[in-house]
């Protein structure tokens, strides 16, 4: 195209954009938005693998710390591996991320203060009600 009919089709308004215009700009968006299915194929797998994982604990009757370690570590990454891909996050602006991310890390960093917080009003309450009686 010449700079004439480039500057006149920039001029028309966005009403009046013509069928095959719209119907080539929409194939490249929807082209470009595609991921290929081995992707998905390969998460379903892991998840698989993930969630078989998170049965053998219970199947194999492991107790205590390490029970409780390996089913939040399946759930994590289970987790991850569902927002990563499935939610699309991987794919996404960082700032955008951050906003979904950042909130529920946060949580659990308060969550863990909690819980020292508590050992230490628990230690107290025994030392103070012990010396009561």
């Amino acid at each position: 195209m010449t700079n004439v009919a480039v500057q006149i089709e920039a001029r028309q308004p966005a009403l009046h954009i013509h069928a095959p215009d719209a119907v080539v700009s929409g194939a490249t968006h929807a082209k470009g938005q595609q991921h290929p299915i081995r992707l998905y194929l390969v998460v379903w797998g892991w998840l698989f693998v993930l969630s078989t994982g998170s049965y053998l604990v219970d199947y194999f009757g492991l107790q205590g710390y390490l029970r409780w370690s390996l089913i939040l570590l399946f759930m994590v990454l289970k987790a991850g591996l569902i927002v990563a891909v499935f939610m699309h996050m991987a794919w996404e602006r960082l700032a955008l991320a951050y906003a979904i991310l950042l909130p529920p890390v946060l949580v659990l960093v308060f969550v863990a203060i909690m819980v020292f917080e508590s050992d230490y009003t628990h230690l107290l309450r025994v030392v103070f009600f012990a010396a009561a009686t």
